[in-house]
């Protein structure tokens, strides 16, 4: 506990502060507060529409956002340009697609950014990926191209490619809701073994059982507002609101 509690009073990793979005006369975030401390794991949760992939992607400003300020372990990320790429290569992102260049090999696909982005050299970038592939359970998928593995294998080729810019931050969109129901479990083990490493991560997924298990906070979003903050046991035994109790009720009992 005592590292939890250091990483709480130390500078965030991620924080967002009166974080505002609009699409059109849609406001799709409203006034968004949240800290996410160092190894911490938050997963986001709530109704189709809620605003959890905006939030998602407005931390790294994939979504340019119209007001309040993003920080990545205490730095403000900039609105564009060189020093966005900067700050935006230390968040790693795994999308509900893969995103994969079906061109390149597994091995070239996770060692790009390394080399193109961080100046990595060739041989050091192979063998990191190579460790990568082998921790994500495909090593031995290196040479195919992405057309040749199951959805599940590609996606676990996305969080190696991930982790093969050393991120301090991982943020997951909808990670295995593309994905066949046999294959989600592969990608939920592998995200939980990041949880267990210690890599700060949030999640917006509707893999109830990966909230339970691997949460150390849930957040609960509706209407673009964070509805609540909280430990897994408290919001899936003791909701706060009626519009959570109304989420878990339609999830759990499908």
């Amino acid at each position: 506990m005592s590292d939890e509690t250091a990483g709480a009073t130390a500078t965030p990793m991620v924080r967002m502060a009166g974080v505002n979005k609009h699409f059109g006369d849609l406001h799709v975030l409203r006034d968004i507060d949240l800290e996410v401390a160092r190894g911490e794991v938050v997963v986001v949760l709530g109704p189709s529409g809620s605003g959890k992939s905006t939030l998602c992607r407005a931390i790294n400003r994939l979504e340019p956002v119209d007001g309040g300020t993003v920080e990545i372990d205490g730095v403000e990320l900039p609105a564009e340009g060189r020093d966005l790429a900067k700050v935006r290569a230390d968040v790693g992102m795994v999308f509900q697609q893969f995103n994969l260049f079906a061109h390149m090999t597994i091995l070239d696909n996770v060692t790009l950014a390394p080399i193109r982005v961080r100046g990595v050299s060739k041989s050091e970038a192979q063998e990191r990926a190579r460790a990568l592939l082998d921790r994500v359970g495909i090593s031995q998928q290196a040479s195919k191209y992405p057309a040749q593995l199951s959805g599940g294998q590609q996606q676990r080729v996305a969080i190696a490619r991930a982790l093969a810019m050393e991120p301090k931050v991982m943020l997951f969109d909808e990670p295995t809701s593309a994905l066949d129901p046999e294959m989600v479990g592969e990608v939920i083990d592998v995200m939980g073994g990041l949880a267990k490493d210690g890599m700060t991560m949030i999640v917006v997924t509707h893999e109830m059982g990966f909230a339970r298990r691997a949460a150390h906070r849930v957040v609960f979003m509706d209407d673009g507002e964070i509805v609540e903050d909280t430990t897994p046991d408290s919001f899936f035994t003791r909701p706060a609101t009626a519009r959570a109790r109304d989420f878990l009720g339609k999830i759990l009992t499908h």
